[in-house]
């Protein structure tokens, strides 16, 4: 998402997979200054690449993690904006209910849904 909260990329997971494992391909290639995100976003090694490319890392820290980050506690209430997002594709019923039934259609629909959403 960018900052007015348009879809800029995405990657398609399996449902059973953690979402790290789609930050690194969307992050790739792409500047920014700063990345939002959930405690689930909260590893060393993303925080790490923030760091190198000078970005903020607004992620609240995990409640187990022993050394404690700070992190901008009002720009982190941007994040509305990713969740009302996805409230908004899902009023697009094969959205919500993943209807489609290879990845392909499903992405095609996701690129449609994005392009009369955004």
């Amino acid at each position: 998402m960018d900052a007015l909260g348009c879809l800029v990329r995405f990657v398609l997971l399996p449902g059973q997979r953690h979402d790290m494992v789609g930050v690194e391909p969307l992050i790739r290639n792409v500047c920014f200054d700063a990345l939002l995100g959930d405690k689930a976003f909260d590893v060393d090694w993303l925080r790490a690449e923030l760091n190198q490319r000078g970005a903020s890392a607004v992620i609240p820290p995990k409640a187990n993690r022993k050394q404690q980050f700070a992190y901008d506690r009002d720009m982190y209430r941007w994040r509305h904006l990713i969740e009302n997002y996805f409230a908004k594709i899902k009023e697009f019923r094969g959205i919500a209910t993943r209807y489609d039934k290879t990845d392909t259609s499903f992405r095609a629909n996701l690129n449609l849904v994005a392009c009369l959403s955004g």
